[in-house]
């Protein structure tokens, strides 16, 4: 959003502010000295932390708004309100009197002279930290980037995504497909010069762009985005031209497209409603790219992975209570063409067509006419081997391996309330599994990752994963 406040909050000179020194990305609230995610005001250049930490840098703009409050304020008061700060680690910035990020700037464009001026102090801190750590690779043996695997040495070449905002429930989606190779190679295969003159080499890419904007391609920046994420030539990668290029897309895609996603994460399922009363059978075949799964009720106190009061909720139990025969209730009455009128009915899903990859999303947040909670459920799921056979439609059509799927990654939600908390994603890669965590990656092992509270999974059909199935 453009926002009217930045002539009066906009006030420091980047070469004669006294910013911190180090990394803008590391400095400390100068208040509980907490490194997570800082915020710096644009008025006075002070250091305060973020919304999802302690809130420092929200209090410091009610602090500044006191004396606004009385008769007798001073034209200084009118002028100074520290309503605009910027993230050091996005270099977004926000106004917390429109409560929204910000994408214009003052008519001496000094909000982008502070981002250049944080960029030139991360970058500098950047080359003295790689310096710093060559020297320490040349006179040591041991070093955290480096990783056994095999018997041999090998580089962690990892790179994080930073947070622009509230952004990272997008950026564990983007890891998590970033290591499902067959979606991503897709992309990163697309070559940069092809994509800007229109051209893929005899490849259909449906090239979105934004409008009135014929320099911005949703694919282009998929494909640096996606491509920048296992060089390793940095800790950390900012997304923020893809989530500038995707807040001014086009709302929708054509309907009907035949496009990559559908043609790896598309699916179809059988809908089948009964009524009651006559016993007319309706039938409807309808896409999907995920399919959305509740966790049975029966299951949703039971919180730790090791409940002994009861059995565990597994993802079959998930995937059974999608499928399984249901009456519909009042509200959801089926109008029975036969009959011509509304009528109970029962309903029933099977899966017609399974997708290359298969994306489970599970339910944990419940809304009641009351009540909006998390369902913080832990809910069992297998690494390897998900057999989705007897869920199809026709299961004695598929092959023996066909319905096999592999986990590729998982996404996971942080936190207890509905509109709050942090998203973070597991994902293997070349046979190791990562945590991503915004612009922190670390290795971790399949113990760890089986013990999440899975928000979202994608499995891989092995079939697929093998190569055997090409697009």
């Amino acid at each position: 959003m453009e926002c009217p406040h930045l002539g009066s909050s906009v006030c420091i000179a980047p070469a004669s502010a006294r910013f911190p020194q180090g990394s803008p990305s590391s400095w400390c609230c100068s208040v509980c000295r907490s490194n997570k995610s800082p915020w710096v005001c644009l008025t006075c250049s002070s250091v305060h932390c973020g919304r999802y930490v302690n809130g420092h840098a929200k209090k410091h703009y009610e602090d500044a708004q006191i004396p606004l409050t009385n008769h007798k304020k001073t034209e200084k008061q009118e002028k100074v309100q520290h309503t605009v700060c910027m993230d050091c680690s996005s270099y977004s910035t926000y106004c917390y009197r429109c409560d929204d990020f910000v994408v214009n700037d003052t008519k001496l464009g000094l909000v982008q002279k502070v981002r250049e001026h944080l960029q030139n102090l991360e970058n500098s801190a950047f080359t003295a930290d790689r310096h710093r750590k060559r020297k320490l690779l040349e006179n040591s043996s041991l070093n955290s980037k480096l990783l056994k695997v095999n018997g041999s040495t090998t580089a962690l070449c990892a790179t994080g995504l930073r947070n622009l905002g509230n952004t990272c429930f997008m950026n564990a989606i983007l890891q998590s497909l970033s290591n499902i190779q067959q979606f991503c190679c897709y992309f990163k295969e697309l070559p940069a010069v092809e994509l800007r003159n229109g051209k893929t080499a005899g490849r259909r890419t449906y090239h979105t762009r934004s409008q009135g904007d014929n320099n911005v391609s949703l694919v282009e920046e998929f494909r640096k985005t996606l491509c920048a994420l296992w060089q390793g030539s940095q800790t950390a990668f900012s997304p923020e031209s893809l989530f500038y290029v995707v807040w001014k897309i086009m709302p929708n895609f054509r309907n009907g497209a035949s496009t990559v996603v559908t043609a790896i994460f598309g699916g179809i399922l059988q809908n089948e409603v009964n009524c009651l009363i006559c016993g007319t059978e309706s039938r409807k075949f309808d896409p999907f790219l995920d399919l959305s799964l509740d966790i049975p009720s029966q299951f949703r106190n039971k919180r730790t992975k090791n409940q002994e009061n009861g059995p565990m909720c597994t993802l079959r139990d998930c995937l059974r209570s999608f499928t399984d025969l249901e009456e519909l209730d009042e509200t959801e009455l089926y109008m029975c063409h036969k009959c011509k009128k509304k009528q109970k009915s029962t309903k029933k899903f099977w899966i017609q067509k399974l997708p290359k990859v298969l994306c489970l999303h599970l339910k944990r947040f419940h809304w009641t006419e009351y009540l909006r909670n998390k369902v913080d459920t832990y809910v069992e799921f297998p690494l390897r081997d998900l057999d989705m056979k007897c869920y199809l439609l026709e299961p004695e059509n598929s092959g023996p391996e066909s319905c096999l799927y592999d986990l590729a990654a998982v996404v996971v939600h942080h936190g207890s309330g509905v509109g709050s908390g942090h998203y973070t994603a597991y994902a293997t890669h070349e046979g190791r599994w990562f945590h991503f965590n915004d612009s922190t990656v670390t290795l971790t092992d399949e113990e760890t990752v089986v013990k999440a509270k899975a928000y979202i999974l994608f499995y891989v059909d092995r079939q697929a994963k093998s190569g055997s199935d090409k697009l």
